[in-house]
């Protein structure tokens, strides 16, 4: 029990593998730690330009590309105060988290050892892999697909049999729209989702008034 029995539940952010065609969820990574900082870039999708030395107004092709990027500390000291629940992480350190993620970005074996068979055996197009949709959460209001683009790895501890014990891990996300997936996609409905949340968060916001700019009106 917490020594702290008033203090809020703190939330884990993590990432959802689910089956974009039957929702099912295939696998759950929670962070251990949350990171202190998380990035994200918005860069807008807009028509038109510059012609003549004139600019035109503004018109948008579609939602901004969104990319997020955050810094997670793995370390294995918890696990190995409790050696009997947690005997993984004893034999193998933090290994297992660590390949957890690397499964992002590798097809799986079955899958390369199956492909190969269908080339020895003549077939002259194979398909690409599928890999399950992933979403990024940071909170019930923050359910959004992504595309992972950049997994950093620091190993910065080991034990005698070199198992990494204490690591940094840089995750590289893109946001994947409707422009992405198209509105039938279940990601792209979440998409619309996380948009509308943003909207709603918007018109939370206490609205600006023109005499804190120093003007009575405009036009």
């Amino acid at each position: 029990m917490s020594t702290f029995p008033n203090s809020p539940r703190i939330l884990k952010g993590g990432l959802v593998l689910m089956d974009p065609a039957t929702a099912q969820v295939q696998g759950i990574i929670s962070l251990q730690y949350n990171p202190e900082r998380l990035t994200r870039t918005l860069t807008p999708q807009t028509a038109g330009g510059e012609a003549d030395g004139q600019s035109e107004a503004v018109r948008f092709k579609g939602p901004a590309v969104e990319t997020i990027r955050l810094e997670a500390d793995i370390d294995a000291a918890d696990q190995l105060e409790l050696p009997e629940q947690h005997r993984a992480t004893v034999e193998h350190g933090i290994g297992p988290q660590l390949a957890v993620l690397e499964g992002l970005v590798h097809p799986r074996s079955a899958q390369l050892l199956a492909l190969d068979a269908q080339a020895s055996s003549g077939t002259l197009e194979i398909a690409p892999m599928e890999a399950p949709l992933v979403l990024f959460v940071w909170s019930a209001s923050r359910i959004v697909p992504v595309r992972l683009t950049e997994l950093s790895i620091s190993e910065e501890a080991f034990d005698p049999s070199l198992n990494p014990l204490v690591a940094k891990v840089t995750l590289g996300l893109r946001v994947l729209s409707v422009a992405d997936l198209g509105f039938g996609h279940r990601g792209g409905g979440l998409f619309i989702g996380y948009l509308q949340a943003k909207e709603r968060l918007a018109a939370l916001a206490q609205p600006g008034r023109l005499a804190s700019l120093g003007i009575a009106q405009i036009g």
